[in-house]
């Protein structure tokens, strides 16, 4: 079950301090509560913290090498030297490339600019080096976001005669290079070291040429968002200043990418404008994207921006075919450690390390996917917050033949022969390293909402404005019992959530309608914004999750059985069924381990016929997607269960209909009845007519957002149970059809109640 944890916990004397900043500043209290627990604790640090911006912007000369690099290129220009610009193929590396090129150009040095593509490799390369030297014969040598662990490529540049600056923020290796080096984790009096390699290439334009560099703060600000650097300190106020001059005019070098009239966020940056720059170093035409930043003609600045356009539209395709690919391996093979790997014949390098990311956050665990080059594995890791996987790599350290990164990634090469022994090796380490707490997902918050949300207070959240890594968008807990649900459109899987005053939308939240409509008290994970509709200001609420309490299941019987009848009313899946017993059911609850096995329950009574053994009890679908070990009620039609290696029944099913079941082999408790409560169902006639009644005569006032929603909602004095009953068997015997929220009578259909699979079904059970 996932977890719900607070971002901060305050001390007496911190409260204090929050009431008296409070009165002080004028904002509400919930915000100075995110303030403060994020480290902004004094009325100076709101200050500076609320109009970040250029006034708190650091000497560059502050940082170690700043002021020996000024005065080589100085000697340059003076010399009339030639100048080359090394970059990197990502968005930061390009960004701190046309950066730097520009600042030159601005300062009377007109160099070349040159980036590796992703097959030759991060950092130099004597290759690379090679070719420049060939063709350009530079003097001077400047890196931008790569360099600081190339200490043997430099010696290697100035045997040829050349000058070299290393300018990077990457962590920095036991020998640095031998050359003027800038990178704000020297220690030094540079008193921030989270710049990414653009922000340190601004800083070098700006010693060179002072304010006049400002004007490039937007390229610094794209890069910034897409390095995932803590937007904190400088960083924020690079990002801050970089988006007003965005908003206020975008350079045409990336206006392609933006939406039209709408407002410029850090979420823009991060999602429409770097994944388009990193597509083309991902699909191997970098210099594509260099390109596009440093054209000033705006017919080929279009060009590219399709160029890139398209690039990210194949990405796209790659990744999703890489994704699927990787998925069905995992359903092959299973993800039952606390480590996923997988390895590909055919995938490309270049998108491993994304897709790695997409299992690792969906499984809650890392994962490390390899491609198969004859015989060496080269791939990339991504890991969850507070798994630390370079230190799990180092730990196997004898089984890799090179690695690379940080906490949550890394490059890693293996020989084949020993990705079994690492996979084990790296499963053995978390778990005895980690507890299981660690990989459970989880839900940081900001606070609880238990009174109206006010408009003023959700406008003071985007004073917190722009968000990322190290500031996320802060969210809070909703609890809610009972809530109105409609599709945001007919055919929707989006929800339209009414709760109090504030009404929530739940992207892809069809899933989770039946725990939202049933009784059970919930926690709604949401977040919020002021949006306008129709010239009109409204608080609106945005559900990303939703938490509940397993051990409140027993009051959510009567959905339960709404749910069961709604699966009863789909056809019978194909699947092999092992009989086994209560205590060998039992037996396998007590064995069970951390994930792949799948406990099932139809009914609630027979939750109190097992010890359960501390296992969560999630209702109609699985909580999380990490294939815990759980036990599942009333498991809904629709939900995915294929990833489980076993699925036991802790009771006897009246009808197995959950399609990602087919062709599985599944254990079976046929001692206990998991028809208990279908059997109370009464098939009189009678019973069924009154219903059909009702609606014949109430039909444009009967309506919601499915039959078991309208079976639920009150509308008929019977039971919600044996009202969906009587729904689901006009609905097979076409006496009704349900269509845009309504239900419809057809009043010439002739037909008997025999007719009826799910009527006969029912009859069967009540003997």
């Amino acid at each position: 079950m996932k977890k719900i944890i607070a971002e901060a916990e305050f001390t007496a004397e911190q409260l204090n301090i929050i009431t008296e900043l409070t009165a002080a500043t004028g904002l509400c209290e919930q915000t100075v509560r995110i303030l403060v627990g994020r480290g902004v604790d004094t009325a100076d640090k709101i200050e500076g913290f609320i109009h970040a911006g250029r006034q708190r912007f650091l000497s560059p000369f502050l940082m170690s090498g700043m002021k020996r690099a000024v005065e080589l290129i100085t000697r340059a220009r003076e010399e009339d030297w030639s100048v080359a610009v090394y970059g990197d193929y990502d968005a930061d590396g390009i960004c701190a490339s046309a950066i730097l090129t520009r600042a030159l150009a601005d300062f009377g040095i007109d160099a070349v600019t040159f980036v590796p593509e992703r097959k030759n490799g991060y950092g130099l390369s004597v290759e690379a080096l090679d070719e420049i030297f060939e063709e350009y014969f530079p003097q001077l040598f400047i890196t931008v976001d790569c360099g600081i662990s190339n200490a043997q490529e430099v010696e290697y540049i100035k045997e040829q005669g050349a000058e070299v600056i290393v300018t990077d923020h990457h962590e920095l290796p036991e020998i640095l290079p031998d050359c003027i080096c800038i990178n704000p984790k020297i220690k030094d009096e540079y008193p921030y070291d989270n710049l990414c390699g653009a922000g340190v290439a601004f800083k070098l334009a700006c010693a060179l040429n002072g304010k006049d560099a400002y004007k490039y703060l937007d390229f610094a600000a794209i890069a910034t968002v897409a390095d995932s650097v803590p937007l904190t300190g400088e960083n924020r106020d690079i990002v801050a200043e970089g988006l007003s001059l965005i908003n206020a005019r975008p350079r045409k070098n990336y206006a392609e990418f933006l939406k039209k009239d709408e407002k410029v966020t850090s979420q823009s940056l991060a999602f429409s404008i770097a994944p388009k720059i990193n597509a083309a170093g991902r699909m191997g035409d970098a210099r594509a994207a260099l390109a596009l930043f440093l054209l000033e003609d705006g017919k080929e600045i279009y060009d590219y921006s399709v160029k890139l356009t398209a690039y990210n539209i194949e990405r796209q395709k790659y990744c999703d075919g890489l994704y699927l690919s990787a998925k069905e391996m995992l359903r092959s093979k299973g993800a039952h450690g606390r480590v996923i790997v997988l390895c590909g014949e055919d995938w490309n390098t270049g998108f491993v390390g994304i897709v790695a990311a997409r299992l690792a956050e969906e499984y809650c665990r890392p994962a490390l996917l390899f491609v198969n080059h004859g015989g060496k594995l080269k791939g990339s890791a991504r890991s969850i917050d507070g798994v630390n996987i370079f230190e799990a790599l180092k730990a196997c350290s004898h089984l890799i033949e090179e690695f690379g990164g940080h906490a949550q990634a890394a490059g890693v090469n293996v020989d084949q022969s020993n990705i079994q022994a690492l996979e084990k090796e790296l499963n053995d380490y978390l778990k005895s390293n980690y507890t299981a707490e660690s990989f459970t997902p989880s839900h940081c918050v900001n606070g609880q909402i238990v009174d109206a949300v006010s408009a003023k207070w959700v406008k003071e959240l985007d004073l917190l404005e722009p968000f990322g890594v190290g500031n996320r968008r802060p969210q809070f807990v909703v609890s809610v019992k009972d809530c109105k649900l409609r599709p945001l459109k007919e055919g929707s899987p989006h929800l339209a959530v009414k709760c109090g005053n504030t009404e929530y939308v739940y992207f892809s939240g069809a899933k989770f309608a039946k725990l939202l409509r049933c009784p059970l008290p919930k926690q709604m994970i949401a977040d919020f914004a002021i949006t306008s509709f129709r010239g009109r200001q409204q608080i609106s609420g945005y559900v990303r999750d939703v938490v509940y309490d397993p051990c409140d299941c027993a009051s959510v019987g009567g959905s339960v059985s709404v749910n069961g009848i709604s699966a009863l009313s789909y056809d019978k899946i194909d699947c092999v069924e092992e009989e086994i017993s209560k205590e060998q059911a039992q037996n396998m609850l007590n064995d069970s381990g951390e994930y792949g096995t799948l406990f099932i329950a139809s009914c609630i009574s027979t939750l109190e016929k097992y010890d359960c053994n501390g296992l969560e009890v999630n209702i109609f679908v699985p909580s999380a997607s990490n294939l815990a070990d759980i036990i599942l009620l009333s498991p809904s039609v629709d939900c995915d269960l294929s990833g489980y290696e076993r699925v036991v029944y802790l009771d006897n099913p009246v009808r197995i209909t959950q399609p990602s079941l087919a062709g599985k082999n599944l254990y079976v408790c046929k001692e206990v009845d998991g028809a208990q409560a279908l059997c109370a169902l009464s098939a009189e006639r009678e019973q069924l007519l009154s219903v059909f009644k009702f609606i014949s005569a109430n039909g444009a006032a009967v309506c919601g957002g499915s039959l078991e929603e309208i079976a639920e909602s009150g509308f008929f004095e019977t039971a919600p149970e044996q009202a969906l009953f009587a729904l689901k068997v006009f609905e097979q015997l076409g006496l009704i059809t349900f269509k845009g929220g309504r239900i419809t009578v057809n009043r010439a259909i002739k037909t008997q109640l025999t007719n009826s699979d799910l009527y006969n079904l029912i009859c069967s059970l009540n003997g």
